[in-house]
C-alpha cells in the first residue's frame, strides 16, 4: 500500500473540521464587543485571526502529509528549536508584555508566543525518548530522571515569563506519556505528590497565583477587583440559559467582560448559545479527544501512539481548563479555549498538532 492509499481518519478530521468551524464562529461573535469598544482594534483581530486560520489550515494539511516519523528522527532538534525560542524572550527590546507577563515575541510585523511550540516539541522530544527507551522506562535512572531533568529546565523558562499555567499543563502531559509508556506507579505518584509541593511553593512566591486561589474560594470576595471577571462570566453563563440569547447577542461582551476574545470567550458563547450549545461545543471536543485515544491504541509504533496520546491531553486539557475557570469549578487560569480563543501562534499550533495525530492515524496497526 502506498502513501496515497492511506487515509486520514475520517471522524477526527470532521471534529477537527467541526471545531474550526465553530471556533470561528464563536471569536467572529465575540470580537463584535471590541467593535463597540475600539472599531480599529475589531479589524485588527478579526485580520489577525483570519491569517492564523489561514496557515493553521494549511499546516495542517502539509503536517498530514508528512511522515510522522520523520519527527522523531529530528525529535531533539525541535525540542532545543522551541527552548531557543523561548530564550529569546529575555532579550527586552523583542518581547511584548502584556498583564506583567512578558510571554510574547515582537517582530513589528508580527507577535507570536513560543510557548506554544514548546508545548508540541515538549510532546515529540519526550515520545521520542520514551519510545527509544521502551522497558527501561520502568528504572528511575532511565524513565523519571530524563523527566525531572526536562520538566526542571521548563521550569526555568516558564516561571520567569511567568507562565505557570503552562508548565502545570506540560508537567501533567508528560506523567501521563509517562504512565503510558509503562513507568512503575509508585514512581508516577512520588512525581506528582512532588509536583503538588512545588505547586503549593509556587504559589506563596507568586501573589496572583495565591489571589486567584482566594478568589476561587470566595467568588465575592472582590466582586469590583479580584472577583470581576469570575462574577461577569457567571452572569453571562446564566443569562443564556437553555437556547442563549442568540448569535452576536451577546450582553456581557460589551464592556463588562474582561478579554471576550481571549480568557471568557466560553462565557459568551454559553450566553450566546446557551446550556444546549455549550453542551455541543464540549461534545465536538469530547470527540476530538476519544477518536484521538483511539487513534493512539491503534498507532503502530510506540512513537505514534505516545506522540498522539501527548497532543490530545494537552488539547482537552487546556481547553477544560479554560471552561471550568469559567464557570468557577477551579481558579482562573490563563489557558486559551483552543480552536476558539482569540491568538493566532494558539491557532495555528493546535492545527498543525492535529494535523500530525492527522498522519499518524493513516498508520492502523492491521
Amino acid at each position: 500500500m502506498t502513501n496515497k492509499d492511506l487515509k486520514i481518519d475520517k471522524i477526527f478530521l470532521v471534529s477537527v473540521i467541526l471545531l474550526t468551524v465553530a471556533g470561528f464562529f464563536i471569536f467572529t461573535s465575540a470580537s463584535l464587543g471590541l467593535l463597540a469598544r475600539d472599531g480599529a482594534s475589531f479589524q485588527s483581530v478579526a485580520l489577525k485571526q483570519s491569517i492564523g486560520l489561514i496557515i493553521g489550515t494549511i499546516i495542517f494539511y502539509v503536517m498530514s502529509k508528512i511522515n510522522y516519523k520523520n519527527l522523531k528522527k529530528h525529535a531533539f532538534y525541535i525540542f532545543i528549536s522551541a527552548i531557543a525560542l523561548n530564550l529569546l524572550l529575555f532579550i527586552p527590546f523583542l518581547t511584548l508584555d502584556h498583564g506583567g507577563a512578558s510571554r510574547w515575541i515582537d517582530l513589528g510585523f508580527v507577535t507570536f508566543q513560543p510557548s506554544e511550540f514548546l508545548k508540541i516539541a515538549f510532546i515529540i522530544y519526550f515520545a521520542a525518548w520514551l519510545s527509544s527507551i521502551k522497558e527501561k522506562v520502568e528504572s528511575f535512572k532511565l524513565g523519571i530522571m530524563p523527566y525531572i531533568i526536562i520538566v526542571g529546565v521548563l521550569a526555568l523558562l516558564l516561571l520567569a515569563q511567568p507562565d505557570t499555567d503552562t508548565l502545570i499543563v506540560i508537567a501533567g502531559t508528560g506523567l501521563i506519556m509517562l504512565l503510558a509508556a509503562g513507568a512503575r506507579i509508585k514512581h508516577i505518584l512520588m512525581l506528582g505528590l512532588a509536583m503538588l509541593l512545588m505547586l503549593g511553593l509556587v504559589i506563596s512566591f507568586r501573589p496572583y497565583v495565591k489571589q486567584r486561589i482566594m478568589t476561587f474560594f470566595n467568588h465575592s470576595s472582590d466582586p469590583q477587583g479580584s472577583g470581576y471577571q469570575i462574577q461577569q462570566s457567571l452572569i453571562a453563563i446564566g443569562s443564556g440559559q437553555g437556547t442563549g440569547r442568540g448569535f452576536g447577542q451577546s450582553v456581557q461582551k460589551f464592556n463588562y467582560l474582561p478579554e471576550p476574545i481571549g480568557d471568557s470567550i466560553f462565557a459568551v458563547s454559553a450566553e450566546e448559545f446557551g446550556f444546549i450549545g455549550s453542551v455541543v461545543l464540549i461534545a465536538l471536543f469530547l470527540l476530538f479527544f476519544i477518536r484521538s485515544i483511539k487513534i493512539s491504541v491503534n498507532s503502530v509504533d510506540s512513537f505514534g501512539g505516545l506522540t498522539v496520546l501527548g497532543i490530545a491531553i494537552l488539547i482537552i486539557v487546556e481547553s477544560f481548563m479554560n471552561i471550568s475557570s469559567m464557570l468557577g469549578i477551579i481558579p482562573l487560569s490563563g489557558m486559551p479555549l483552543l480552536f476558539v480563543s482569540h491568538g493566532g501562534t494558539a491557532l495555528i499550533i493546535t492545527l498543525g498538532a492535529a494535523g500530525i495525530i492527522a498522519n499518524i492515524s493513516k498508520f492502523k496497526k492491521a
